[in-house]
């Protein structure tokens, strides 16, 4: 496992989502990680049961905010490879615009609930 000095630039998966970050704090088996663009969205509906809508609390689930700081696993941080860190509005734009198109492509129960919240989302990000 590689290991970040602070000021490290960094891309880390926390939760289902992934985000562009910079290495603030080393906590053990953690990293505090400040965001600073989103590569991935996360997902909407339940963690525990993903796909599920039957049964399950189906969450609207936000993406990490600019500056907010998150502990992430220390085997969910990697190193960011490219020469600049995008701009956190349009990297955000972007990784809503991906999900959206991968819940299109197969009518199901839970990519309808799902683009539901993610409307709702957009309109909170957007508006």
């Amino acid at each position: 496992m590689t290991t970040f000095e602070n000021g490290t630039f960094v891309k880390a998966h926390y939760k289902t989502g992934i985000y562009i970050g910079e290495v603030i704090e080393d906590r053990n088996r953690f990293y505090l990680i400040k965001v600073l663009a989103v590569e991935k969205h996360p997902m909407q509906g339940d963690l525990h049961n993903p796909g599920k809508t039957e049964d399950v609390f189906f969450h609207q689930r936000k993406a990490l905010s600019y500056n907010e700081k998150a502990n992430v696993q220390k085997e969910a941080v990697h190193a960011y490879e490219e020469n600049e860190i995008p701009d956190y509005q349009e990297s955000l734009k972007q990784a809503v615009q991906t999900l959206r198109s991968k819940l299109i492509r197969r009518e199901t129960e839970f990519n309808q609930n799902a683009k539901i919240q993610l409307d709702d989302l957009e309109k909170q990000y957007f508006e």
